[in-house]
């Protein structure tokens, strides 16, 4: 390095250098570059639908954009009519009651994340992180000068935290627990009960609960997403719901969500907002009201379509000798535990570890996954099934013909 790119390197702040990238990210670009090269690469990387917005909601953004409204500041905290939408779209889909005034519309869910940190977390504040957990939790929580506490769990428990566990991690510092089901990146989805006992002992122990409910309208078989401020009412006063249009009507790119707090914490949260950034796109948000006050039609067309691929890719997966797979009761992943394929020859190449893995995998089958590092959990890999039923099934028969 240079004695000027040292000096440079020297001058960023302690706080960004410790920021890591996103994993998941990085395994998108790196595929997208062998793309661009000509490569016919395969990406189980993207968290994000691959169907196209439902089109009575691009057409509101056209009418949108002509509206010389648009064109000027709006609230910081979103548009009035957006957030009474969010309001009632919230008291439809999981029964909890919020008034427009908890409700901030965020630039996207990881917003909303982001926000609820910087509100909430004072610096040296513990926050439990059940891990796996999805890449950016930690970041936001260290952003805020928090300190995350990871709580491990386990595949016999399909990856939910017991209360044990987090009676276990907690000390007199815990500030909030980061809670999410469905779950990115394990797919698992946490029972009535579960949440229940979650729920009731955060509110025992005077704990905030951030709950992601990002993912609440993709869930398969049995499985139901429960809202934990609904469940157990009395974690109302201490708990913060992120949530966005995101995943549920395929709008990844638009940047809209929301957080729905305490009236004291959204206030806290839009005001830094209003510094932040202020208003989100209005355009954007005008997609977004139309998508929360229409049907969920096109929504349940897509978790239909998941489904099959999700049922499909355990399958495959599980038959690759030295990979195994348990079933994601929701969202669009799943987590196979792929130990099997460590210390073993592949391409002649041995992976001693799953990123080690994912680097021969795309390197030499042009086939993209995660690894398990980027989630805290060594040894596994997750693999989106938010790809055309054909990409699906072809890449996991490279993986199966590298491996065998």
């Amino acid at each position: 390095m240079e004695q000027g790119e040292s000096s440079v390197t020297e001058s960023v702040s302690q706080r960004a250098r410790a920021v890591q990238p996103s994993a998941t990210m990085a395994i998108t670009n790196r595929a997208n570059e062998l793309k661009a090269q000509g490569e016919s690469v395969i990406g189980y990387g993207a968290g994000e639908p691959d169907f196209p917005t439902p089109p009575p909601i691009v057409e509101a953004a056209i009418r949108a954009a002509s509206d010389p409204a648009s064109h000027h500041y709006s609230p910081a905290a979103g548009q009035p009519k957006l957030r009474e939408a969010v309001a009632a779209k919230t008291r439809r889909d999981s029964g909890f009651e919020a008034t427009a005034s908890q409700v901030i519309i965020t630039n996207g869910g990881k917003q909303g994340v982001y926000l609820t940190c910087q509100a909430l977390i004072d610096p040296g504040d513990e926050v439990l992180l059940p891990s796996p957990y999805w890449v950016t939790y930690p970041e936001a929580v260290a952003l805020a000068g928090g300190v995350p506490v990871l709580v491990p769990t386990e595949e016999s428990t399909n990856f939910t935290v017991t209360v044990d566990q987090l009676e276990a991690a907690t000390t007199e510092r815990t500030k909030m627990l980061i809670f999410v089901s469905p779950s990115n990146p394990t797919g698992s989805v946490y029972t009535r009960e579960q949440v229940a006992a979650v729920g009731k002992w955060a509110a025992d122990r005077g704990i905030w609960v951030m709950t992601d409910e990002i993912y609440e309208h993709l869930v398969y078989g049995d499985s139901i997403c429960t809202s934990m401020p609904v469940e157990v009412p009395e974690i109302a006063e201490r708990c913060v719901i992120v949530n966005g249009v995101a995943k549920t009507y395929a709008m990844t790119g638009w940047r809209v969500g929301w957080l729905i707090a305490p009236q004291e914490v959204a206030s806290a949260a839009g005001r830094i907002q209003s510094h932040l950034s202020s208003n989100v796109n209005n355009v954007a948000q005008a997609a977004a009201l139309e998508a929360v006050t229409g049907s969920l039609e096109a929504a349940e067309t897509m978790r239909v379509a998941f489904d099959r691929r999700r049922k499909t890719m355990v399958e495959m997966l599980t038959a690759i000798d030295g990979v195994t797979c348990q079933e994601p009761g929701g969202a669009f992943y799943t987590f196979p535990n792929v130990t099997g394929l460590l210390g073993r020859e592949i391409g002649g190449q041995v992976a001693t570890t799953s990123l080690e893995l994912a680097s021969i995998v795309l390197d030499q089958a042009k086939v993209a996954f995660v690894p398990g590092e980027a989630f805290g959990a060594p040894g596994y890999a997750r693999f989106s099934f938010a790809l055309s039923d054909d990409d699906l099934a072809e890449g996991l028969r490279r993986i199966q013909a590298l491996v065998s």
